[in-house]
């Protein structure tokens, strides 16, 4: 895949107290390239509860490959490249949420618990030309599978 028309891409999952950190860490890797960095900050929860955030923000291109690469593996790929008009925002982002269990037993499947956030290519900078260049990418990314 030579250009990558995404500016960056946040991943981002909670681990709630009644969660392992170690799991939820090895739930966030599955979309990581080896060694990557994830930047921690504790919060607390309505009841006081502590809730531990687990993000990170890839921008250099083999990155951002890399976890293009891995939405790949969704079974609703071809549902996703279908559904990115609504998944793409008027400010060129592309949202999705992915199974944060799943993704601990290393599986790539859309649900609950992992947000990925990828800023889009567009010039002009509109949500067309944004939902064009995704599906440009994600297209070449599926053929190359």
């Amino acid at each position: 895949m030579p250009q990558i028309p995404l500016h960056y891409v946040d991943l981002r999952t909670f681990c709630y107290a009644t969660e392992d950190q170690k799991r939820v860490e090895q739930a966030l890797r599955t979309f990581l390239p080896e060694e990557f960095e994830i930047d921690r900050t504790e919060s607390e929860g309505h009841y006081g509860d502590r809730i531990l955030v687990l993000s990170t923000r890839l921008e250099k291109a083999d990155d951002v490959r890399y976890v293009l690469s891995r939405l790949a593996d969704l079974e609703t790929y071809e549902t996703l490249i279908d559904e990115l008009d609504e998944r793409v925002t008027e400010n060129t982002e592309l949202f999705l949420r992915l199974d944060k269990q799943a993704a601990f037993e290393g599986d790539v499947r859309l649900g609950e618990g992992i947000t990925f956030r990828g800023k889009v290519e567009a010039y002009p900078a509109k949500k067309e030309q944004a939902v064009e260049n995704a599906e440009e990418v994600l297209t070449r990314l599926r053929d190359e599978k």
